[in-house]
């Protein structure tokens, strides 16, 4: 059994979460209430939403966890020669903040092979849009001749990032926004960003599991670190990957 959580609850161990074998390995508990606060509050021990429309709100905290870390990103010679395209082409820009409810909206409607609908239900875009607001969400977006072509959202606390979300209309257009995010998140010390989820994508990009005791210990320390201000940066923050690759 998980907890089921009323508003003032707090969230139990992680080590309560469901393991493997189970029909939902990492599922933890579950609430009405997705506020702001539960929001940071989760996010801090390592605790993120996960549900479909007509669901109470999951609380998950897998084992183990899908990170990214900046550094590890990969750009092969093809998407290098992509990205001195986007930096010396006026026709690209890159974007932070310019319009949250768009890029969630955007990430909601995205098309992914074998999900039907979208956990981005209209809770979750109040939610995240209130941290936002609070300076602790962020979107990096990918313009091409004045039109948003691709972006991601995510959480930003201390020196650690949560990735939410990503759409593209553009091929690339994804994957040029988290380059960029991520050259800035390691310029500014942010070993880690959280992908939450095991897949071939994520895993593509760059992303490796780690043991979710060890996910937590980080999170811990990141969170407790001053925050990145200003969160603002343009398409020169991709130097670092045009000037080498990764294989």
């Amino acid at each position: 059994m998980i907890a089921w959580l009323d508003p003032h609850d707090p969230f139990p161990d992680v080590e309560q979460a469901l393991g493997a074998g189970t029909d939902a390995p990492g599922l933890l508990a579950a609430s009405r209430d997705l506020s702001p606060e539960r929001l940071l509050s989760a996010y801090r021990q390592g605790i993120f939403p996960w549900y479909s429309s007509g669901q109470p709100v999951l609380w998950w905290s897998t084992d183990p966890r899908m990170v990214l870390k900046p550094e590890a990103f990969k750009v092969s010679r093809t998407f290098r020669k992509t990205l001195r395209r986007v930096e010396t082409d006026p026709d690209w820009a890159i974007r932070v903040d310019t319009d949250f409810h768009a890029v969630m909206r955007a990430c909601a409607s995205a098309y992914r092979p074998g999900q039907h609908g979208t956990w981005i239900t209209d809770e979750i875009r109040t939610a995240y849009s209130a941290l936002y607001l609070q300076g602790m969400a962020h979107t990096v977006e990918a313009w091409y001749q004045g039109e948003r072509v691709g972006g991601l959202y995510g959480v930003a606390l201390g020196r650690m990032f949560y990735g939410e979300s990503m759409f593209a209309h553009r091929t690339d257009a994804s994957k040029i926004a988290l380059a960029a995010l991520c050259a800035f998140l390691s310029k500014h010390g942010v070993a880690m960003i959280d992908c939450q989820q095991e897949t071939e994508h994520l895993a593509s990009l760059g992303a490796s599991p780690i043991a979710r005791a060890e996910f937590i210990d980080h999170v811990r320390r990141a969170t407790a670190l001053p925050g990145i201000e200003p969160w603002q940066f343009d398409k020169s923050v991709l130097s670092p990957w045009t000037r080498r690759y990764h294989e």
